[in-house]
């Protein structure tokens, strides 16, 4: 994999965005496979299916990660000692990247183009509820690497079973990391479980606020785009925060979400406002419309939010740093002091002002496609393209110097 020119990387890259649309068809019939056995109703479904259009899309990633630089080789830092010994700090990949996922097809092909434009082996390990699509997708990647000569290899799928999990999370001495991209529960069982070492990705617990110097038609587009764009992503908006003095607006605020189905809870009860009850949420029992037992601090997935009144932006701040999960949140201010405080204080890998959390995506930020979202703070943060899944090493070069 490390000596496979760049060039070749490319041009095998490109051969397999053109079997995915050559292969449309195989892939959707495995697809549609696997939705048989899910609930249309389940909010999950609309991760796990795929289409004409995203079958296209992810080519369309793949070919824009062929036309990026290569991550490899670049010379980090450069430097000669007293004695003359030359110094250098090159980038290399990582080796072998284990990489655990639920209900998500279109994950096999994003990691495989970063992995493989990066000199990175991958041992895929997906859920069970895509694993026709998983395989459909692996033959035609091995098709096209063993028409150019490389060993198919290089992308392995696992069985989608708990024994494969569990061996690779113990395969210390074959793979060099791994990345579970899933909910809460799958990370913090890999996290918990694993020998080998873990980039943890991938649970995003969004909040938004609409700070007293909020604009109100500013504020409806962002929220609206950041709930109901796709409710089942780790960036979709799961807790609108609002500043007290602007709770007037709050109706038109969730206009745009409640017609397109979100329900709305807050706790504690509030009085109804503009006319508008909004809902008490009444734990343990998950209160109404099915919530889970924790309002606050709940990954939704789903067309359910949360609201939350807050006196000042401290409080605001005080409240994602108690619930949120360190993945993106956003500020709805015309404000620049307040911008810059909840810049500065809301610790996330990724901070929006005036703009939706629904960007928090490798496409979205140039990085060409992503591997996971890393929630982490040692090692890579927020969207992970190219650069994230390489490491470095030292190259020196002497002339017979020796150690005194």
């Amino acid at each position: 994999m490390a000596t496979i020119a760049d060039d070749k990387r490319n041009e095998i890259l490109l051969a397999v965005a053109d079997a995915i649309i050559a292969n449309k068809q195989t892939i959707l019939e495995a697809n549609a496979k696997d939705l048989a056995k899910m609930d249309p109703k389940n909010p999950l479904y609309d991760r796990l299916q795929l289409t004409d259009k995203r079958l296209e899309d992810i080519a369309s990633d793949m070919r824009n990660v062929s036309k990026l630089p290569s991550p490899l080789g670049r010379v980090l830092k450069e430097s000669t000692l007293p004695n003359g010994l030359r110094l250098k700090r090159v980038s290399v990949p990582f080796g072998v990247i284990g990489m655990i996922y639920e209900a998500r097809p279109n994950v096999t092909f994003d990691v495989f183009s970063l992995c493989f434009k990066s000199g990175n082996a991958c041992v895929l390990k997906g859920g069970k509820d895509a694993d026709n699509s998983n395989r459909a997708e692996v033959e035609i990647i091995h098709q096209v690497l063993e028409a150019n000569g490389v060993n198919p290899d290089v992308v392995t799928l696992l069985e989608a079973t708990h024994e494969a999990t569990a061996e690779m999370l113990n395969a210390v001495g074959y793979i060099d990391v791994c990345i579970p991209r899933g909910g809460r529960k799958l990370i913090d069982f890999v996290r918990d479980n694993a020998k080998v070492p873990v980039i943890e990705t991938g649970a995003g617990v969004v909040h938004a606020y609409f700070d007293e110097f909020g604009d109100l038609d500013m504020g409806k587009r962002i929220i609206d785009n950041a709930k109901t764009r796709r409710v089942s992503v780790c960036n979709a908006l799961d807790c609108l925060i609002i500043h007290r003095s602007r709770l007037a607006d709050l109706p038109a605020l969730l206009e745009p979400v409640e017609k397109k189905g979100v329900k709305v809870w807050t706790q504690p009860p509030l009085p109804p406002v503009g006319g508008i009850e909004i809902p008490t949420f009444t734990p343990p029992t998950g209160g109404q419309g099915g919530c889970e037992v924790s309002l606050y601090g709940t990954e939704f997935m789903d067309y359910k939010m949360a609201v939350k009144v807050v006196d000042s932006i401290d409080e605001a701040i005080e409240h994602i740093a108690t619930y949120g999960s360190g993945h993106s949140e956003c500020i709805i201010t015309n404000n620049k002091d307040n911008a810059k405080k909840f810049q500065q204080l809301v610790d996330a890998a990724c901070v929006y002002v005036n703009a939706p959390t629904s960007f928090t995506d490798g496409a979205q930020f140039g990085l060409g496609a992503e591997i996971g979202i890393s929630t982490q703070k040692l090692g890579p943060r927020g969207p992970m393209g190219l650069e994230e899944i390489t490491t470095y090493k030292w190259l020196i070069e002497g002339e017979g110097q020796i150690r005194n």
